[in-house]
């Protein structure tokens, strides 16, 4: 049995009943004792004193897409370019870098922040892309922007039809532009393509989201991913803990395979299944009540709502949890209806609400009396808040509303959304925190009344998010817990009043998983 005594003066344990410590006595990767008690039993432990000014449990971000994140490390990144210019140069200057044939993909262009907010076309993407596809993602994933090749090669024409829960964009005279939105970019995945392995990108995300803080996460990502790390787990190489999601395509091989949420062990284990109910801001397809301000439409419903509840209730039934994406306020509501309905089959399974954007007021005790967790990532708050205003305007809804949640009594689990936003969770605490973006702006938050604390907003990336895929033996540094934790370069608690801007340029010092030490910064 190994035994291991942690000490530093400021231990924050995130248990209500004992909130500060200065010891951990670890054996086998679990805490066993705290304060004067861990130090009287660990007197013949080896002992570790922790760096930095503070010390907290590792945390777990609800919502994250690592294989996305893994090959968007190949990948152009445009999200930081302000004009269709800037962004063309950057691809040409990407392409130019690659061997013949191979794709330009991800880049995560926001044409909401070019200096002119419109959405270009595949004549612009042809200029740069020369022979190869180009199928770049929008920032929140909901986009493509193919160039002239990849939809011949797709056969995308005047007279494809729109898919079911997606759109083709066309010009005046009916020709597609290149925009493919929601579903209807799954028609490019008739052309052939070639991927270097998952393992040895995952491995470097694994690397970076250690870096940062991160002890565990839940993935949203498909079964390439889940391959890759059942592969890593089995040869011991997994040093996070992962909840691995299945997609609602893969729901029927789940349920053949014998899969049920909760199977595995503390390292890597089945989660919830993940379906769509509608789009995002910032592609304009977030399914909502009323129409976007000077927009003509209300979004996209993903799929319609009788297969939406069809699929809810099959993943149910077979002892799957759910987690569905809702942004808009009506897909909102049509989730919740689905989820009235397992309620009311009394299956006991876990239901989640992704993102959780924009709520009607009348909806948001609906969370809690159906138990409905709102997975929320407070970095789309801070990136979408001048977008809310110019397209949703001043419309009465819970719009990123932290604070209303919590009041109503609803478990509010955080998480990031990577890559979509940075995985960073010190970068959602301080907009949890702050309701501002990283240059102070605006000043005083961005509808300051949904502000939460520090305690609240760590709650929810450590001990909520773990509960959100039904795990309690992790998240607080108590008795009987995991042993994971991560020392930083600051005192949070002594910064929320004072400096919380400081809160979001956090260093992790070390990390430790279950009492290991799996990163430490030289």
């Amino acid at each position: 049995m190994s035994s291991t005594l942690f000490r530093h003066d400021r231990i924050w344990t995130g248990d209500t009943a004992r909130p500060w410590t200065d010891a951990l006595l670890v054996e086998d990767g679990v805490v066993v004792a705290v304060g004067a008690d861990a130090v009287e039993a660990g007197a013949g432990a080896t002992t570790v004193e922790l760096p930095g000014a503070l010390v907290m449990p590792g945390l777990h971000d609800a919502h994250i897409h690592t294989e996305w994140l893994s090959r968007d490390l190949s990948s152009v990144d445009l999200r930081e370019a302000r004009s269709l210019e800037e962004t063309l140069e950057l691809v040409r200057e990407h392409a130019d870098t690659l061997p013949p044939g191979e794709w330009l993909h991800s880049g995560r262009w926001n044409h909401n922040r070019w200096r002119v907010p419109r959405q270009p076309d595949r004549h612009a993407l042809d200029l740069v892309s020369g022979d190869r596809v180009a199928a770049l993602s929008s920032v929140d994933g909901h986009t493509i922007w193919a160039n002239s090749r990849a939809l011949r090669l797709a056969g995308i024409t005047r007279d494809t039809p729109d898919p079911v829960g997606g759109e083709i964009e066309r010009d005046g005279s009916g020709e597609p532009t290149g925009i493919l939105r929601e579903s209807a970019q799954e028609l490019l995945q008739v052309i052939p393509r070639d991927e270097s392995p998952l393992r040895p990108w995952l491995e470097r995300c694994q690397d970076r989201l250690l870096s940062v803080g991160l002890t565990s996460i839940t993935d949203i990502d498909g079964e390439d991913a889940r391959a890759a790390y059942a592969e890593l787990h089995a040869d011991g190489a997994l040093r996070l803990r992962v909840t691995k999601c299945t997609r609602d395509g893969d729901l029927e091989l789940a349920i053949s395979e014998g899969r049920r949420s909760g199977q595995g062990d503390a390292r890597f284990r089945v989660g919830p299944v993940k379906f769509f109910s509608d789009g995002a801001l910032g592609s304009h397809t977030a399914h909502m009540t009323e129409p976007f301000l000077g927009h003509e439409g209300c979004g996209i419903a993903a799929m319609p709502y009788e297969v939406l509840l069809e699929r809810t209730l099959l993943a149910a039934r077979s002892g799957l949890d759910v987690i569905t994406h809702a942004i808009g306020d009506e897909a909102n509501r049509l989730v919740l209806d689905s989820f009235e309905a397992v309620r009311a089959e009394e299956l006991d399974t876990l239901l989640r609400i992704e993102h959780a954007q924009h709520v009607r007021p009348v909806d948001v005790p609906r969370f809690r009396a159906l138990d409905v967790v709102a997975s929320m990532q407070p970095a789309h708050c801070t990136a979408d808040l001048e977008l809310a205003d110019e397209i949703i305007g001043p419309r009465r809804l819970a719009s990123y509303a932290w604070r209303t949640f919590l009041d109503a009594h609803v478990r509010v689990a955080f998480g990031s959304d990577a890559p979509v936003e940075d995985p960073n969770p010190f970068y959602g605490l301080h907009a949890a925190v702050t309701r501002q973006r990283a240059d102070g702006q605006p000043l005083g938050g961005w509808r300051p009344e949904e502000k939460v604390t520090l305690t609240e907003a760590v709650h929810a990336f450590t001990v909520v998010a773990h509960e959100s895929v039904g795990r309690t033996d992790v998240g607080r540094l108590a008795p009987g817990q995991l042993a994971d934790l991560v020392a930083v370069d600051r005192d949070l608690w002594a910064l929320e009043q004072s400096a919380s801007a400081e809160i979001r340029d956090t260093v992790v010092l070390q990390t430790w998983v279950g009492g290991d030490l799996a990163f430490e910064r030289s």
